[in-house]
């Protein structure tokens, strides 16, 4: 595969109706809110969805969901003894781990089991080339909050009666900006390739196919498109803040409440000699 010689940063629009993108436990898994009200999506959710997207496509995926573990292992330190050689290097460890793993070269992982690491009681450390921000809504979010009731019987012998489950909580209507980058530096490191960014690419343009949940019925969230800077060098000809910046939504009536994609102007600030490809979602 080739290797990696342009610094990318890139940008995706997503469009949240009617979702919860991603629930806070520590709030009764109402979606995620800044302080002064807008939607966040962590970013360790949309590795998942990368992950989860990847391995669909075929890929070799270390971090894996146990719904979704189709090497017949139920955790991480299995998933490293049964694939890796034995006595291995720190450095031949962290090559060989990337060689096989899509997710490692490209997000990095930390592996520090019992027995697994070169050495026992020593950690192994990747760091990946592709870092991922917290994706934050444009404008802040309306959350709307319905109770959930069940009209059957749990067990025999129950009283039927429409008791009380809990709560569902979903967002009116959001637009999320999800920033990333990929650095070439660390992607020498990984032997994470020009082949593997197209691979993202890709995953990012798909990024909520076969990610329906009760929280997240089909078509309540979609990837508006992509953003994609390929810049002419290794460090880039400006910094990931710059190029993300260049790039200006607002509304175009901040007395209405947007309610669709629609609402918003999208501008792409010139930066000279770099101008971004644009992928429509799916």
């Amino acid at each position: 595969m080739s290797t990696l010689n342009n610094k990318i940063d890139f940008v995706v629009l997503a469009a949240v109706r009617n979702a919860n993108p991603n629930g806070d436990p520590l709030n009764g898994n109402r979606p995620r809110t800044t302080y002064d009200g807008f939607g966040e999506i962590s970013d360790v959710c949309i590795k998942r969805k990368l992950r989860n997207r990847l391995q669909d496509e075929g890929e070799q995926i270390f971090v894996q969901s146990d719904d979704r573990a189709d090497d017949g292992f139920s955790s991480l330190s299995d998933r490293v003894k049964n694939t890796l050689p034995e006595k291995l290097s720190k450095e031949d460890f962290a090559k060989k781990a990337c060689e096989t793993w899509f997710d490692v070269r490209a997000f990095g992982q930390v592996f520090a089991f019992k027995g697994a690491a070169p050495k026992e009681g020593v950690s192994v450390g990747v760091r990946g080339p592709v870092s991922i921000h917290q994706a934050r809504s444009i404008t802040p979010i309306d959350v709307s909050s319905i109770q959930i009731t069940k009209s059957v019987n749990s067990e025999t012998g129950d009283k039927k009666g429409a008791d009380t489950m809990g709560m569902k909580h979903m967002v009116n209507f959001g637009l999320y900006e999800i920033k990333g980058s990929i650095n070439v530096q660390l992607a020498e490191k990984t032997g994470f390739s020009e082949e593997d960014a197209e691979k993202v690419k890709e995953c990012l343009r798909t990024l909520f196919v076969n990610d329906a949940s009760s929280a997240r019925p089909d078509g309540s969230m979609e990837v508006i498109g992509v953003y994609w800077w390929k810049h002419n060098n290794k460090m880039g000809q400006y910094s990931s803040a710059k190029v993300h910046r260049s790039l200006v939504i607002k509304e175009k009536d901040p007395s209405k409440i947007a309610d669709s994609i629609d609402d918003y102007e999208i501008e792409i600030v010139p930066l000279e000699g770099l101008e971004p490809e644009y992928i429509e979602g799916i």
